[in-house]
């Protein structure tokens, strides 16, 4: 039976021939996805895929909302801010 945390899905299931002949189980976490806007579900611009390895600083742009909005999303809030 393996340890409570690798009964998870979250977790990836690999098969790996050991040396000595054996088959083995290796678990690895799944690989996260590009990160998306959450209102319009685009991929966001100008963010690293390999997100989760380095600061916010160093993966986000550098624009108001960077790495939370799309472009798309950020352009119309600007026309509604200024038009107000």
């Amino acid at each position: 039976m393996p340890r409570p945390a690798y009964r998870s899905r979250s977790v990836r299931r690999i098969k790996v021939k050991t040396p000595g002949g054996r088959t083995v189980i290796h678990y690895e976490k799944r690989a996260k996805g590009v990160p998306k806007c959450p209102i319009t579900g685009l991929p966001i611009g100008g963010m690293n895929k390999k997100v989760y390895r380095f600061g916010i600083k160093i993966r986000a742009p550098s624009r108001p909302y960077g790495g939370v909005y799309s472009h798309k999303v950020l352009a119309r809030a600007l026309r509604l801010a200024v038009r107000k």
